[in-house]
């Protein structure tokens, strides 16, 4: 696992947007920043999971978060400005994106992919990501020090049979992550990396390798050392980089 031991208070006053965080990875990212200080955006599609999330925290004691219910799927270039909006009158700024949200799709050979599905799972894994970063990127100026997070996967930098669109949808993140990281290079405040979680004990994870034991996986807390080390002023220069949350730290 990536060693770091994040202070308590590695988060204060910074407002970090989390999608996907209904579930799994999201989730105990979005509890995991909040523990250590955050006031977290908990985006995702399904409200009834976000209200619980949101519960969790206010229950604990954590700076008080915030709920945006939005599907990704049908979502486009006005939502993300609505989005802004809210988010600049609400907190004038943000400090961190994790990109966490992704669909699997299907595995299948590509020559009998469902275009839909395809198109489904670019949308969700890319176009959104792409539509939301470019939208929020005022905010982002605004920080002090701001850190957008995509997420990867080890299909996404080595292709394998039958992962059709959500390995090229990998692929995708990871060049994006490396043109925005780039022209970003100067900005002196914004910095943009992926994370590959590995295999993490998650119901897509599950959904992707349905005859695997999930308790031979790490559970999501067990990866969430490089996710506050990335959100984290420590992590001020790492640009550019994909890194493994169950590596040793250094770029993939």
């Amino acid at each position: 696992m990536f060693a770091y031991s994040a202070p308590t208070d590695l988060l204060k006053d910074r407002i970090i947007l989390v999608t996907g965080a209904g579930d799994g990875i999201g989730r105990e990212a979005a509890r995991q920043f909040a523990a250590h200080g955050a006031t977290v955006i908990l985006l995702g599609r399904t409200i009834e999971k976000l209200e619980s999330l949101y519960d969790e925290l206010e229950a604990a004691g954590y700076p008080q978060p915030a709920i945006v219910p939005l599907n990704l799927e049908s979502a486009g270039e006005h939502d993300f400005i609505e989005l802004c909006n809210t988010l600049h009158q609400e907190f004038g700024k943000l400090d961190g994106i994790l990109h966490n949200a992704s669909l699997l799709g299907v595995r299948t050979p590509i020559e009998n992919y469902d275009p839909t599905i395809w198109l489904q799972v670019m949308q969700v894994n890319v176009n959104a990501a792409f539509m939301m970063t470019q939208t929020l990127m005022p905010l982002l100026r605004a920080s002090d020090d701001a850190s957008v997070v995509f997420t990867t996967s080890s299909v996404g930098s080595k292709g394998k049979a039958y992962w059709g669109a959500y390995a090229v949808s990998k692929f995708a993140t990871e060049g994006m992550m490396q043109v925005l990281a780039d022209e970003l290079e100067n900005s002196g405040n914004i910095r943009v990396n992926c994370i590959n979680p590995g295999a993490t004990r998650t119901n897509m994870r599950a959904n992707a390798y349905p005859a695997e034991n999930p308790d031979n996986n790490p559970a999501p807390a067990d990866i969430m050392p490089l996710y506050l080390y990335l959100m984290g002023p420590d992590s001020k220069g790492q640009n550019g980089h994909t890194l493994s949350a169950q590596g040793n730290g250094q770029p993939l």
